[in-house]
């Protein structure tokens, strides 16, 4: 049977594009992973599109209190997608090693696992078969309301590559090796070690600055275009519906997958990753005894963060900022 028009007129989908509406976070939680946005990301189309510039809520407003353990300095990482994938790789009462080294920068489609590559790949392959069986079936609403979702996410991509910019980093200390100890909700523990520059690249300052009017006007349209498309799609013949609405679920779910299979993070030409398995600690006190017998016995930090209480004649003060 020939592919046509009315292939499914027995069924009613005048609400399918509602679907794009739908506050998914997969799309800012690959923003989030890989650190940016890329010009591929505008061919994958999947619920969430007009929430892709809330990526910075994805750490769930948590802002960890870490210890350099070297320095004995107490500070905060605020950098939304570095907890984010903390939070990821963490789990209660257990200590979790990550590093941070300097890499080139990947092409797109070497920044996940062979797996999630391939699924990326396909979520992209998914919006060129929609189009060409639209144009078959000569389903033009249809088409347009991609299309729509194509020009949305491309307002997104522009927006979030300029806020992604790299910004403030402290100051360089070429060489200069880091271990922090990063202390997570839900006694979950972290500790990151690398290079004092790479680590930072990762930690200190911004992930991404604030929108900027013009380009909150962008994200505006990009917003109104996706709530049209949805209202648009009613135009659609059943089966242009039945493809948009498949569409935008089949490419949720390989983008979900893509994310869960996404073991590092990528971010200012930096690679964040696991070492070994996490630790399980009985008290988080024998957690920060081994930490501080693993750097001469310094504690200054661990009084800094509450981990320990001071000893006679220590008073460290106040130390998280």
């Amino acid at each position: 049977m020939l592919l046509s028009k009315s292939s499914v007129m027995s069924i009613s989908l005048d609400s399918a594009g509602l679907v794009a509406l739908a506050d998914l976070a997969s799309i800012s939680e690959r923003t989030a992973l890989t650190g940016t946005a890329s010009f591929t990301d505008v061919l994958l189309l999947a619920p969430g599109i007009h929430t892709q510039q809330q990526a910075s809520n994805v750490n769930g407003g948590e802002f960890p209190a870490v210890a350099a353990m070297t320095s004995g300095f107490v500070f905060r990482i605020e950098n939304q997608a570095m907890v984010f994938y903390l939070q990821r790789v963490s789990s209660p009462g257990h200590l979790t090693s990550v590093a941070v080294e300097r890499v080139r920068t990947p092409p797109r489609w070497m920044q996940c696992p062979s797996l999630a590559s391939v699924l990326y790949s396909v979520g992209i392959g998914l919006t060129i078969i929609s189009f060409v069986a639209l144009g078959i079936i000569r389903d033009f609403w249809a088409i347009g309301v991609l299309m729509m979702l194509v020009l949305a996410r491309a307002l997104n991509f522009i927006v979030m590559r300029r806020r992604a910019a790299k910004g403030w980093k402290g100051k360089s200390e070429p060489g200069v090796p880091a271990d922090l100890l990063v202390l997570l909700s839900q006694d979950r523990w972290v500790r990151i070690q690398g290079l004092v520059d790479d680590v930072k690249e990762v930690t200190s300052g911004q992930w991404l600055r604030d929108v900027q009017p013009l380009e909150s006007f962008a994200v505006a349209c990009a917003t109104l275009i996706v709530y049209s498309a949805a209202a648009l799609a009613t135009n659609a013949s059943t089966i242009g519906s039945l493809f948009i609405a498949l569409h935008l679920l089949a490419s949720v779910a390989l983008l979900g997958l893509c994310n869960a299979l996404t073991r590092d993070l990528h971010m200012f030409n930096c690679r964040v990753y696991t070492k070994g398995t996490p630790r399980r600690y009985e008290r988080r006190l024998d957690m920060a005894n081994e930490m501080i017998a693993s750097h001469d016995g310094r504690r200054d930090w661990a009084v800094g963060m509450g981990l320990v209480l001071p000893e006679a004649g220590e008073n460290f003060g106040q130390a998280i900022m």
